[in-house]
């Protein structure tokens, strides 16, 4: 699992007060080298045929940092690259150290010309608190983060944020930073250990004036693979990035999530008996929703396991999955610091046939809020051998809502599952109101089955809060560890609702 708070602060630093300094030498740009559409390609291309090098390391005083050392050092936002200018975006930069013992080299792409950023320690401001550290050629950023004018005009708000391995992450316009997303996966949840890729080095194109969006590209390396990736990110209401790339592979990688998404679940209705929690549920993801290659739409609440859990969802060229936060009231979460209910679903759209495979989801069991504990991607049924490339381009939206609305079904709104004085369990599904849902509610076919155990045939009623149909039934686990249920609501033989699939596990 992955620590998560130290990147939730780095945005909350944006809005730390900047001291006031004689000098604002703003971000320096070096010698400028040609770049064109080839260039990162080449790179990876040249990587991949060369034994994997890691990256030097930073000095040991910023690596031994501590949390709230590194917390006393920050961009001036006064410096950000373009401050200044009519061009429609800031960039501010991270300082290295601590989680982050690598620079990342960022480069300025303008008239076919790309100059990189000088390492300045005058570009940051911290507190007395901040110690002596050393300053040396290994030294460089950790990462950039994006502004632009979201909602107010010459106010520039942040929106993306790249940074740490090859994490990033998005919101749309008024929401708070949740889930992230990465280049690469490899070897996710496998006994010997997870693989994490690099984005070593970003070439940022410069925005025309009045432009809505930005182009980013970034060469990942890891001892497995070498990547190209191109990202042109447009932000608002719903912040769309449309990412293409290309995989160049060390070796035979059998394992390989394509556009990973990573989130946190710690507890919801399904299983609050185990916190002491003074809030009714605390997540960044409530649910993976699934549109697969059959024309169905599956929905899959998370669960915080009590041991390991991956699910593999086989599909044929997948129409699209994300991880959902459908939850939207301040009530769902209670949580005046967190704002949970504001935090952005993402949805991956594939621009290309991805073939056969599967939509994996890992859950990691936790007991804090701090660690990411779900991993969602997807996974080729073929391995990517030595020597080979792989070619991938899809869409990631972030947002409220960003899945596609037209002739979708009935959503799941909520799962929540408790005991029964009499033994078994209770589970009730909420789904969304809708057009075609009829007054006689006795009309809709219940499709409920389940793996193991007893269960009751289920009953329909209409909720008076939502004004949908509610899904109750009853099940006696008996010597069953886990269940695997799947439940749906038909009329006149057609599929009403999105797909439920659940797997209990006892304890």
């Amino acid at each position: 699992m992955l620590r998560r708070d130290v990147l939730k602060s780095l945005a909350a630093l944006a809005a730390v007060p900047s001291a006031s300094f004689a000098e604002e030498p703003g971000l320096q740009l070096g010698d400028a080298q040609p770049f064109d559409a080839s260039t990162v390609r080449a790179r990876a291309v040249a990587l991949a045929e060369a034994d994997y090098t890691p990256r030097p390391l930073i000095p040991e005083s910023w690596r031994n940092l501590t949390y709230d050392q590194y917390r006393k050092i920050w961009f001036d936002g006064r410096n950000a690259l373009w401050e200044g200018s009519l061009r429609p975006q800031r960039v501010d930069v991270f300082p290295p150290g601590l989680y982050f013992p690598q620079a990342v080299e960022i480069n300025v792409v303008e008239n076919g010309a790309a100059r990189p950023l000088a390492f300045d320690m005058g570009v940051f401001d911290s507190t007395d608190k901040f110690p002596d550290v050393e300053i040396d050629a290994t030294l460089g950023y950790s990462g950039l983060r994006l502004r632009a004018e979201l909602e107010q005009a010459g106010i520039f708000q942040e929106y993306a944020v790249f940074q740490g391995a090859s994490y990033f992450r998005g919101i749309g316009t008024g929401e708070t930073y949740g889930l992230s997303a990465r280049g690469l996966a490899l070897k996710t949840g496998d006994p010997m250990g997870e693989e994490f890729p690099d984005f070593t080095a970003f070439w940022l194109e410069t925005p025309q004036p009045g432009s809505g969006s930005v182009v980013l590209h970034a060469l990942l390396d890891s001892p497995s693979c070498t990547g190209a990736y191109r990202f042109d990110i447009a932000h608002g209401d719903t912040l769309r990035m449309a990412v293409s790339a290309e995989i160049f592979a060390r070796t035979d990688m059998d394992h390989v999530g394509i556009a990973p998404l990573t989130s946190m679940f710690l507890f919801d209705e399904t299983m609050r008996q185990r916190f002491d929690d003074f809030r009714p549920a605390v997540h960044d993801s409530d649910g993976l929703l699934i549109h697969n290659g059959a024309g169905e739409t599956i929905w899959r609440p998370l669960a915080n396991p009590l041991t390991l859990q991956i699910s593999a969802f086989s599909d044929n060229n997948p129409r699209g999955f994300g991880l959902m936060q459908r939850p939207r009231e301040f009530r769902d979460y209670a949580d005046l610091e967190a704002l949970y209910h504001s935090r952005p679903s993402l949805w991956i759209t594939p621009q290309e046939d991805w073939g056969q495979g599967s939509v994996t989801l890992v859950e990691i069991p936790a007991d804090l809020e701090i660690y990411d504990n779900i991993v969602a991607y997807w996974r080729p049924s073929e391995p990517i051998l030595a020597g080979q490339s792989h070619q991938m381009s899809y869409l990631m939206d972030w947002g409220d809502d960003p899945t596609p609305k037209a002739d979708m079904p009935l959503r799941v709104l909520g799962t929540a599952i408790g005991g029964r004085p009499e033994g078994g369990k209770v589970v009730t599904i909420d789904f969304e109101d809708g057009a075609l849902v009829p007054d006689d509610l006795s009309r809709l076919d219940i499709i409920l089955r389940g793996s193991d155990g007893t269960l009751s045939d289920g009953l329909v009623q209409r909720n008076p809060e939502t004004n949908g149909p509610r899904l109750a039934f009853t099940f006696q686990a008996g010597e069953a560890r886990y269940i695997e249920f799947r439940a749906q609501l038909r009329l006149d033989g057609t599929p009403l609702s999105e797909v439920w699939l659940y797997r209990w596990t006892a304890g």
